[in-house]
């Protein structure tokens, strides 16, 4: 606790100091006041939706606060100091419009300007269909939005659908993520993390209802404000809410031949006070999966044979409940609360038929697998605004709590020619992860400069208590392994701070430069004389980023940047319970495992022209004791050979990458859009790791790829349709599965645009899909089939209601961006689960 201390008193003391040296902020005026109108297209006498309000000094270009009208064309930009000022009104399609001067005074603070009226330019007429909504795909300077609410075809689905769609990820068939060709992510929901995600990440994001999405943001160059989290960047997942004035909310309904789901949203908000709160969930129909598995030694000394199938079922909900207030123009508070929910269960039969050393073994495995997870977020923010503009210093603090129950249950049976008894083998493992954070950050505006500093700790306390039990019918026999019965504790603390600089160059060139610093203490062991080791560790990185960008005419922008990021290992990688439900294939945690350090470098480009939008990068990504699954030869308690899934830093991969989207309007109602993503596949094997095919340290392509179009047609009717590609997914010891998919979606507005009713068809033409992985090593090849059912089709609702007048918070909150999230699927045997879809 001490280095937070530190930390805390460093801000503290640097804030004092910033005062000291430019203590004239606190000579204007306390009063503020607001400024407020609405925006009117000039022929249709409508208003103007989503434009772009800008405030200066009189005289004075330089925007120094501003707005966005809301869907009425009204606006509202607060905590407005008495004086001079200009506004600037702008809209793709419109000639901008300027007032100048304006003016508001200590007797009346408030200014409302009335209807403002612009008029269309001659020339963007012919060019752009000003439709007064935001676009499906917005390209920001520091990020890529996906804006998810507009979206018609993943209605009814869950998070898994639409990052699909999203530009830079990638989403295979078990709903595992990856950013531009590697999985090592970070995903946020509202800007915080969730306990949920520490577990099998691919299951949490399949519990998140896609009605409650509201948009995703892709960022590939995090700040030093960031956590150091995710070496290939963030996704963070922004749920609906709103912060208009008034009462709203929203229900949707979704039934389909693959899932049921609902979800309603209820914000109030009243003056200084607003409160929200959601609730949602889904239901899986059973889905029936083929499986088959074989692996082959080199010198022929075992065969391992598995074939059969399982049911799958999954159920979700989640909700949350928020509340924030605002004392005045320079301090709030708010809170929420988030409780997650979701299992899924899979009931199987497999037919074993082995050989070792030449000798049949075979036998009939019943197995019924279940897991759960529960959880809650609660976060708690204050934020205090001084008087200087811009400057303002904020505390945050987040407990997190997340319940991860695996638990399996195996029957064996034996051909009644064999010797060997039937059995059962029983195994449960309970594992807890808790989070308590604390954060501050402290941000002060100079002349020319903005400046940011902050501070950051997480304690992070991890348990599992793991049994298992074997018992013979016949007998009446129970058997215990100590060594497999124990509770292991797992202890990590982060302490970190920052610090960043933002500041403009001769007008076209933005610079954003800064460090931060992070240590890490680790200490894990298990309760008993357990074959799990003890381990005691600490490291502490220093993490650079800097961005410069390069406007130019017509809307285009360059950008380069470099970032070190680090990725530690989530309980779902460290957990080192055994899953032995088959005993021939098990799967195992890893808690030695270290973090991934990764360079980043990037160079992009983006264009508007017209009505078309391109954004290219090249990139390249150094990473180091990269972390993969790794399948091995073990030796079972009976002297057999069977495969061990666990997960090893297994060296330095070197990935160079391009990737390219673009959105055209070739006709007024048609948006076209498509997002091709290339990256090598280069990794150096460290001298630790063993088992590696012969094909380890050659270089491999892989791609993914998307084709949308939308189609506005009268009446309220929307028609969309989407088509992905991925290659299948390089590992050192081989590859796992390739995936495809297409969509239709048909969207009619009802209810004066307050409601709608949907249909999307996924992949009429394929009632199943195959999903084939491969994996050898210099001891044995393996390889696994997977079969799923695939086409669905699904109806959606949707209904929108509450009177509303535009409002603006700002968002607050913890963000942990620090763990590597697990995935689904590994490749070490029969297993996994079924996509999300309808």
């Amino acid at each position: 606790m001490r280095r937070l201390y530190f930390l805390l008193l460093f801000t503290f003391f640097s804030s004092q100091f910033i005062y000291a040296q430019f203590p004239g902020g606190g000579t204007k005026p306390s009063i503020t006041g607001k400024i407020t109108g609405t925006v009117i297209d000039s022929l249709t006498k409508k208003p103007v939706d989503y434009a772009t309000i800008s405030l200066s000094k009189s005289g004075s270009a330089k925007s120094t606060n501003g707005s966005l009208a809301d869907d009425k064309g009204a606006f509202k930009i607060d905590q407005i100091r008495p004086g001079k000022y200009r506004i600037t009104i702008s809209f793709i399609g419109y000639n901008t419009k300027i007032i100048d001067p304006i003016s508001t005074t200590l007797a009346k603070p408030d200014l409302n300007l009335g209807n403002i009226i612009l008029s269309p330019s001659a020339k963007m007429l012919n060019e752009v269909t000003v439709t007064g909504e935001k676009s499906l795909v917005e390209n920001k300077i520091d990020k890529i939005v996906y804006n998810a609410e507009k979206d018609v075809t993943i209605s009814g689905g869950n998070s898994t659908d639409v990052l699909r769609k999203v530009p830079l990820l990638t989403v295979d068939y078990d709903g595992n993520l990856s950013l531009r060709g590697s999985s090592n992510v970070k995903v946020l929901i509202n800007g915080k993390p969730s306990g949920v995600m520490a577990g099998n990440m691919a299951d949490a994001l399949k519990a998140i209802p896609a009605d409650q999405i509201k948009s995703v943001e892709v960022i590939t160059s995090p700040s030093a404000k960031y956590d150091a989290e995710g070496t290939s960047g963030i996704v963070n997942i922004i749920t609906k809410k709103t912060n208009l004035e008034g009462v709203s909310g929203s229900i949707n309904a979704g039934v389909g031949t693959r899932q049921n789901s609902g979800n309603g949203n209820l914000n109030i908000k009243t003056g200084r006070l607003t409160l929200s709160g959601n609730g949602g969930g889904y239901a899986s129909w059973p889905q029936t999966s083929r499986l088959s598995f074989d692996k082959t030694s080199t010198d022929n000394s075992f065969s391992l044979n598995q074939s059969g199938e399982s049911k799958t079922k999954r159920i979700a909900t989640n909700g949350s409940l928020g509340a924030d207030y605002d004392f005045n123009n320079y301090n709030s508070v708010s809170s929420s609360l988030k409780l997650n929910w979701f299992q899924f269960s899979t009931d199987g039969n497999n037919l074993n038929q082995n050989i070792f050393n030449g000798n049949s073994f075979e036998f009939n495995r019943g197995t019924f697998n279940k897991t759960k997870v529960t959880g809650y977020d609660w976060n708690n923010d204050y934020t205090h605004k001084f008087k200087k503009e811009g400057a303002e210093i904020s505390f945050a603090f987040q407990l997190t709590k997340s319940n991860l129950d695996n638990n399996y249950n195996s029957d064996f049976t034996f051909p009644s020619s064999s010797s060997i008894p039937d059995s059962s083998e029983i195994g449960t493992s309970g594992a807890v992860n808790k989070e308590n954070t604390f954060q501050v950050d402290y941000t002060y505006p100079f002349e020319k400069v903005v400046w940011e500093v902050g501070a950051k700790t997480i304690l992070r306390d991890i348990s599992n208590d793991s049994g298992v039990q074997s018992f013979v019918p016949s007998t009446g026999q129970t058997n215990i392994d100590p060594a497999r019965n124990y509770i292991y504790t797992y202890n990590q603390n982060v302490y970190a701070g920052y610090s960043t600089f933002g500041f403009t160059i001769a007008k076209k060139y933005g610079v954003k430069a800064g460090a931060r610093f992070e240590g890490t203490t680790i200490k894990g062991a298990p309760n008993s004389a357990s074959v799990i080791p003890t381990i005691s560790n600490s490291y502490q990185n220093v993490t650079p980023s800097v961005v410069v960008s390069r406007s130019f005419k017509n809307f285009q922008t360059l950008k380069l940047s470099y970032n070190k990021r680090i990725q530690r290992p989530s309980l779902f990688y460290l957990n080192p319970f055994r899953n032995s439900a088959d005993p021939l294939n098990v799967s195992q945690g890893n808690p030695n495992l270290s973090p991934e350090i990764s360079d980043n470098y990037e160079l992009n480009y983006s264009t508007f022209i017209k009505t078309t939008i391109i954004n290219a990068s090249i990139y390249f990504r150094n990473t180091h004791d990269i972390i993969e699954s790794i399948v091995s030869n073990y030796t079972t308690d009976d002297g057999k050979t069977g495969s061990l899934t666990t997960y090893q830093n297994v060296g330095t991969n070197n990935a160079f990458g391009f990737n390219f989207f673009g959105s055209i309007n070739p006709i007024k109602p048609l948006t076209i859009r498509g997002n091709f993503n290339l990256n090598s596949y280069d990794t150096n094997l460290s001298q630790q790791t063993a088992n590696a095919s012969s094909s380890a340290n050659k270089t491999y392509l892989m791609y993914n790829a998307f084709l949308s179009a939308s189609l506005i047609l009268p009446k309220g009717v929307t028609f969309e349709t989407f088509l992905i590609t991925n290659s299948p997914r390089r590992t050192f010891q081989g590859k796992n599965p390739s995936f495809n998919m297409w969509n239709l979606g048909i969207k009619k507005e009802l209810f004066n645009k307050k409601g709608s009713i949907g249909m999307n068809i996924i992949d009429p033409f394929n009632d199943r899909k195959n999903f084939n992985s491969e994996i050898s090593s210099p001891l044995f090849t393996q390889t696994s089939n997977f079969s799923i059912p695939f086409r669905s089709i699904g109806i959606n609702f949707s209904w929108r209601f509450g009177s509303l007048k535009v409002s603006q918070n700002p968002k607050k909150g913890v963000q942990n961006n620090d763990l590597k999230q697990g995935d689904s699927g590994q490749g070490g045997g029969i297993g996994g689960t079924g996509t999300g879809n309808n």
